[in-house]
């Protein structure tokens, strides 16, 4: 599968792959940068691996990942993807999102959404979008609730992480009519 690559003004999302995965190497080591998740990012070893099963993954049509260029920073800030890609049904994740701390707070999480949002829905033509969110992050919470997600449910104590906890997973959804009366004021 082609994997696209997304860009606006502000940020350029482009196919994560074996070549450029190690850009975000600084970046991953930053501590508990992704403490709420499942995934290990921390070492280039765990970093590759990271890469190797997103790319398997966009092999089997189940997800699209993608390495985050900030382009006012003129730096590669992280990681994104499209995941659990349920082509007939038309439905999607975005996840598996981290930025460095350098780049949260400064607009390049909204604007990576929009582009993914608008592409996923005009291009791919999908028709409901989620995103899985640990319960106790609250910083992610309010940027999905922010862009118009709707909280549908919590999944009580559904994913391990990697320090043995296991979490509850808030299920937050957009759908395209909601997506485009939202984009149309």
């Amino acid at each position: 599968m082609n994997s696209p690559t997304l860009e606006n003004n502000r940020v350029r999302l482009a196919p994560l792959s074996l070549e450029n995965f190690g850009e975000l190497s600084h970046i991953a080591r930053e501590k508990n940068l992704i403490q709420y998740s499942p995934s290990d990012i921390e070492t280039f070893e765990a970093l590759e691996h990271y890469t190797t099963i997103a790319i398997n993954l966009r092999d089997e049509k189940s997800a699209i990942p993608f390495i985050v260029y900030d382009k006012q920073k003129k730096a590669f800030a992280g990681c994104t993807r499209y995941m659990n890609i349920d082509w007939k049904n038309k439905n999607l994740e975005i996840g598996s999102t981290w930025i460095g701390r350098g780049f949260q707070g400064t607009g390049l999480n909204s604007e990576m959404k929009q582009l993914m949002l608008d592409y996923a829905f005009f291009t791919m033509d999908f028709e409901k979008i989620s995103f899985r969110i640990d319960e106790r992050n609250e910083q992610s919470k309010k940027a999905v609730a922010k862009i118009g997600a709707i909280l549908e449910g919590v999944l009580r104590q559904d994913t391990y992480l990697l320090n043995g906890f296991k979490r509850n997973t808030c299920i937050y959804s957009i759908l395209k009519d909601e997506w485009i009366a939202r984009n149309s004021k």
